[in-house]
């Protein structure tokens, strides 16, 4: 494993008010924080379950570790992912080792054939987060912090099953107890909040999110008395704090972050309750995003933040209509990204056209600023989500 570094944030700490540093496990190898419990896990295992090879379910950085940990130590490795995988993450699960399997619509029905395939052949099944060995592997993260940034208050921790934010947990409990450790998941795969009121692991009713590195519907049995021991509060964020925030680590950390992995980070920009002590660390749990899912993501940061403004405006179809159009927001100072320009709406007169205008603009004032100045200029508009 790497010792990944650890990077001050001024924008955050700017933001918060508190000294904030990132942990970047977006750099450890395979792109995220897994191969820690994965190695750990596939090391303590007897020569004999050796031998038998090692199976896992996975959509992505679970995959990747297994593969990665596996062939460190010399073991075969079978990997089961759902058909709709993206294909990165396909090709780097079986250029880590893994024979890779395609199979079912979700993860969990990738996880049944993998413990049938367990059953079948004997092979250990390597639990994402749900066992003693893994939790004590991700645990290795928060010891390294704790060298790095001896003097932290706050850990933020990306949370999904919960096997991280468990290990973090129990390495600050038994290194450095005064350390407060938060959670975040997405609010629509939120599975956390409701089991710790509940007191046990109770199942998300559903599961809609970008961050799918983080949407687990069922937290571990194994992490879940270290969370309800150990960590202050599990909190959630929306998806447009997430895009931004993976959108903030782009252009100002300089580093490519997936949606699960920029979780902590949005948090920090997007909650004010979380009881912050300082100096804050924020886990960058991993990096491991599909190129096009990226640029959707960008877009969608960019209008959460204001800069992307996309709107429908009905003009004259007479000579001078577009640029009159045009003229007002260049006016405002926007920037014009598209125009399509169309005449056959349902509900265009015979001498109306129908214009889609997307522009850049530098933040949500001047993005209403835009706005106005269409209105005023005797434009309807109609802005698009």
């Amino acid at each position: 494993m790497r010792r990944t570094p650890v990077v001050s944030s001024r924008i955050l700490s700017d933001l918060t008010g508190l000294e904030v540093r990132l942990k970047c496990e977006n750099l450890q190898r395979t792109g995220s924080f897994k191969p820690r419990g994965a190695y750990n896990r596939i090391a303590k295992l007897s020569s004999a379950d050796r031998a038998h090879g090692v199976v896992a379910a996975s959509a992505g950085n679970h995959a990747q570790g297994v593969a990665w940990a596996a062939s460190e130590l010399g073991i075969a490795s079978t990997v089961f992912m759902p058909t709709g995988v993206s294909l990165p993450k396909l090709v780097a699960t079986k250029a880590y080792g893994a024979s890779v399997t395609l199979v079912g619509q979700t993860v969990d029905e990738a996880l049944g054939h993998a413990r049938q395939f367990a059953e079948r052949t004997g092979a250990i099944l390597i639990h994402p987060f749900d066992h003693a060995d893994i939790v004590a592997g991700q645990a290795t993260l928060g010891t390294e912090l704790l060298g790095q940034m001896p003097d932290v208050g706050t850990i933020v921790v990306p949370t999904g099953g919960g096997g991280l934010l468990a290990g973090v947990a129990a390495a600050v409990h038994f290194h450095k107890p005064g350390v407060r450790v938060l959670g975040v998941q997405a609010e629509g795969a939120a599975a956390w909040p409701t089991s710790l009121k509940a007191g046990h692991p109770v199942a998300a009713e559903s599961m809609s999110t970008m961050a799918d590195g983080i949407a687990v519907g069922l937290p571990g049995s194994v992490p879940f008395d270290h969370v309800v021991d150990w960590v202050d509060d599990v909190v959630t964020v929306s998806e447009d704090a997430l895009s931004r925030a993976l959108l903030l680590c782009i252009e100002r950390a300089k580093l490519i972050v997936e949606p699960a992995g920029a979780a902590a980070v949005a948090a920090l920009m997007s909650r004010e309750d979380l009881g912050l002590e300082g100096p804050v660390c924020a886990i960058l749990s991993g990096g491991n995003i599909d190129p096009l899912l990226l640029t959707h993501v960008i877009t969608h940061g960019l209008r959460a933040a204001g800069r992307y403004l996309a709107v429908r405006v009905t003009i004259s179809d007479r000579p001078g209509g577009l640029v009159g159009l045009l003229g007002v927001v260049k006016a405002s100072g926007a920037s014009v990204v598209d125009v399509v320009h169309s005449r056959t709406g349902g509900q265009l007169g015979l001498e109306e056209v129908e214009v889609m205008l997307t522009v850049e603009t530098r933040g949500p004032t001047h993005r209403t600023e835009v706005l106005d100045a269409l209105g005023s200029s005797g434009y309807v508009v109609t802005v698009e989500s």
